[in-house]
């Protein structure tokens, strides 16, 4: 039984005269999940939210390195089971599904 215990996603966005870069940082606890993002734009104050998620919602959650393990067992079965839908949290660190 496989369970994320963190992660980090990290955006940069070199554009001129304002390069940006997003983080968002994913840490697992006794309760549920914690999500941090950040967003720093050029020279800016950094602005950070965090918020958190409960076990009870992230029942069966499929986060990135986990769906890449289920993507090659897939792969190797050569069969996808209808229906086959997840909790993840998307780039903005929401909530959401992933439906294969």
């Amino acid at each position: 039984q496989l369970e994320t215990l963190e992660q980090e996603q990290q955006e940069c966005l070199e554009l001129r005269p304002h390069p940006t870069e997003k983080t968002i940082h994913i840490v697992s606890h006794e309760h549920g999940m914690t999500v941090t993002k950040t967003l720093q734009e050029g020279e800016a104050q950094p602005q950070c939210q965090g918020f958190s998620y409960s076990r009870a919602k992230l029942r069966g959650l499929l986060l990135e390195g986990a769906s890449l393990l289920l993507l090659r067992v897939l792969a190797r079965r050569q069969t996808v089971p209808p229906d086959l839908v997840f909790p993840a949290i998307n780039t903005e660190g929401d909530l959401c599904t992933s439906s294969y």
